[in-house]
C-alpha cells in the first residue's frame, strides 16, 4: 500500500509520470482491495497536487527558474483558473493541464481547504473510472 501512495503522490508532482499502471497492476493482483487502493491512491495524489499548490503559493519563481514550468504554461492556466475558479480544479487529473493548474491555485492563493476538498473530489473519480473501465475490459 505504501509504494501505491508513493507513485501516485509523485505521479501528481513536478516529478514525470503516471500512477495508473500501477493502480491497475494493484488492482489486478487483489481486486478486493479495490476500496482500499481507491484511498490510497486518491490521497497519495490529492497531496501530490497539493504539493504543486505549495510550490505554487511559496515557490513560484523557484519553480520558473528551474524549468518545472513554462511562463506561458502559468499564464494559460491562471487564465484558465481566473475563468473557471474551482471548477478548473475538478480537472486537476488531467494530464497537461493538471499540475498547472494546482500550482496555479498556490500563486493565486486559492483557499487551502477548498483546494484540497475539490481535487479530492477530482482525485477519487478518476481512480473510479479507471477501476471501472478495468472491470468492463476485464470482462470482455
Amino acid at each position: 500500500m505504501i509504494i501505491l501512495f508513493f507513485v501516485c503522490l509523485g505521479a501528481a508532482t513536478l516529478l514525470p509520470g503516471g500512477s495508473e499502471a500501477y493502480f491497475l497492476y494493484k488492482l489486478d493482483q487483489a481486486p478486493n482491495l479495490l476500496y482500499t487502493y481507491l484511498i490510497v491512491a486518491t490521497l497519495g495524489n490529492t497531496i501530490g497536487s497539493f504539493i504543486n499548490y505549495l510550490l505554487g503559493k511559496y515557490l513560484r519563481e523557484f519553480a520558473i527558474k528551474k524549468s518545472y514550468f513554462k511562463p506561458s504554461s502559468i499564464h494559460r492556466a491562471t487564465s484558465f483558473f481566473k475563468k473557471y475558479g474551482f471548477v478548473s480544479l475538478l480537472l486537476s487529473w488531467t494530464p497537461i493541464i493538471g499540475d498547472p493548474i494546482t500550482f496555479v491555485a498556490g500563486i493565486l492563493k486559492y483557499s487551502w481547504w477548498k483546494f484540497l476538498i475539490f481535487v479530492f473530489i477530482a482525485k477519487f473519480i478518476r481512480y473510479i473510472v479507471i477501476a471501472c473501465l478495468y472491470n468492463y475490459f476485464a470482462i470482455m
